[in-house]
């Protein structure tokens, strides 16, 4: 052991990710128990085996994360979801599917969810959203997003129609900033590309959120297709 020497500050412990498992599949949370458990950073504090646990458990655990599956018994993830949001807990919602019930995707990213996953996402990739999502930050696996904007392209309004009077509020650059957020560019990406810094993007992300009135980035990019600001394939 070494000694810390004069004036010198131990460095603040890091307090682990706390993640809620709600899946009714036994041996899914169990695998993601495994999965997380390996990870240093990461605590899973407890199971829920339906919507209605999870709720309960959320409330009473307040865990940084729950880990939401779609279809569950008595109240299904979307609605789990909402029910969370709404009591306006310190929890934020990382949603995981199968990839046929991406008619979910909107509800539950409506219902006020920061992610949203397929369940075949590799581990790594799986971890690395719930650190995401528990800093903050939203996360939309790119193969759901893709399908979402294809399977509701047909639906999304003709551009040239009168667009929310939000977006009138946006600077130029404020909204250059949300086409890219859209296109699923990361704060660095969009500074790279307007030769900006990465701390002026984390701005203007934060004056569009604020103007619109919006959660997260992945309200943002719904908005973004739906107002037809930004079009599939564009």
């Amino acid at each position: 052991m070494t000694a810390e020497g004069p004036g010198e500050v131990a460095a603040p412990a890091v307090r682990p990710v706390r993640v809620l498992l709600a899946d009714d599949q036994p041996l899914l949370r169990t695998g993601f128990r495994m999965v997380l458990g390996a990870q240093g950073d990461i605590d899973v504090v407890g199971e829920a085996g339906d919507g209605v646990e999870a709720v309960n458990l959320a409330r009473r655990l307040l865990p940084d994360v729950v880990l939401m599956d779609v279809r569950m018994p008595r109240m299904d993830g979307v609605a789990a979801t909402r029910a969370i949001v709404e009591s306006r807990l310190p929890v934020r919602v990382l949603v995981l599917t199968t990839f046929d019930l991406d008619e979910y995707v909107v509800g539950a990213l409506r219902a006020g969810a920061s992610g949203f996953l397929a369940k075949d996402v590799p581990a790594d990739d799986l971890v690395t959203a719930i650190r995401t999502v528990a800093a903050g930050e939203a996360v939309v696996g790119p193969r759901i997003l893709k399908r979402l904007l294809d399977r509701f392209a047909a639906a999304l309004p003709d551009p040239h129609e009168t667009r929310p009077p939000a977006l009138a509020t946006l600077t130029e650059r404020e909204r250059e900033v949300l086409v890219q957020v859209a296109r699923g560019l990361s704060n660095a990406e969009i500074a790279k590309k307007l030769s900006v810094s990465e701390t002026t993007i984390k701005t203007h992300v934060g004056h569009v959120l604020t103007k619109l009135g919006l959660r997260d980035r992945v309200q943002a990019v719904v908005l973004a297709y739906e107002s037809g600001l930004v079009r599939p394939g564009a």
